[in-house]
């Protein structure tokens, strides 16, 4: 499988746990033997644009985060434009899910997942999308930008019962018939990161049903890294997932 990443990745930007020393480290030194590393250009600002307001690209800029962010959206876009076709991930940060249009929170600037369904639909390349975010935390962003649009689902996990969560999935896959689905990963729903609820197996599990229905579908799949925080699990999380996505 081809991931998306960056060297700048390795860098710290800011103070938050999302940037934190060796996280990436951590995912690479478990996956890079079992992925083809594909290098990563930053998002042009148009395509930045087309999802969030000219202030909060302002904001950002002034922050002196424009550039790791902008580089995030290209590895999300670059994975999204593969997956129409094979499945992909980004191995990215920052995170994204918690980025309006005109505002961001939690670790998140722009929102990676939006502005590359955008970039998809707007192109012409996909009639309709579906978000399947695994992160522990609610999308807010994501269902703020895309959850009003008629060729866009939004789907947030919300329970804490493990078997009720994958039910919620298997159900949800069951009835999805978008020509892409993205997976904001989240991983920090594992047993032994904040959250506390899902299994590494279960990344697998999640994986396969997402890749499954992107081929009776016709469409494609990818997804694109949010939370996970213990860096202990967190590459063997995130492998999982590819494991179960790979074809």
């Amino acid at each position: 499988m081809k991931v998306f990443f960056h060297n700048d990745f390795l860098e710290v930007y800011t103070a938050d746990p999302a940037a934190a020393r060796g996280r990436m480290e951590a995912v690479l030194q478990v996956i890079e033997a079992e992925v083809t590393l594909v290098d990563i250009a930053p998002a042009r600002e148009a395509d930045i644009a087309a999802v969030h307001t000219a202030d909060h690209i302002r904001s950002v800029k002034n922050d002196g985060l424009y550039e790791i962010a902008a580089l995030a959206v290209g590895g999300a876009i670059q994975a999204a434009m593969t997956g129409l076709t094979e499945p992909a991930f980004g191995l990215i940060r920052p995170p994204g899910h918690h980025a309006s249009s005109g505002s961001a929170w939690g670790f998140c600037f722009f929102n990676n997942m939006a502005i590359a369904m955008e970039k998809l639909k707007r192109e012409n390349r996909i009639e309709s999308a579906y978000v399947l975010d695994i992160d522990m935390h609610h999308g807010d962003g994501t269902e703020n930008i895309l959850g009003h649009k008629s060729w866009a689902t939004v789907h947030n996990l919300a329970t804490r019962n493990r078997n009720t969560y994958l039910a919620e999935i298997r159900t949800a896959m069951e009835n999805c018939r978008a020509d892409i689905i993205g997976i904001s990963a989240g991983f920090d729903n594992h047993k032994e990161d904040w959250g506390g609820v899902l299994t590494t197996e279960d990344y697998f599990t999640i994986g396969r049903m997402v890749r499954d229905t992107a081929q009776q579908n016709k469409g494609g799949c990818f997804g694109i890294l949010e939370g996970g925080y213990n860096h202990t699990v967190l590459g063997h999380n995130v492998l999982a997932l590819l494991q179960g996505m790979s074809e």
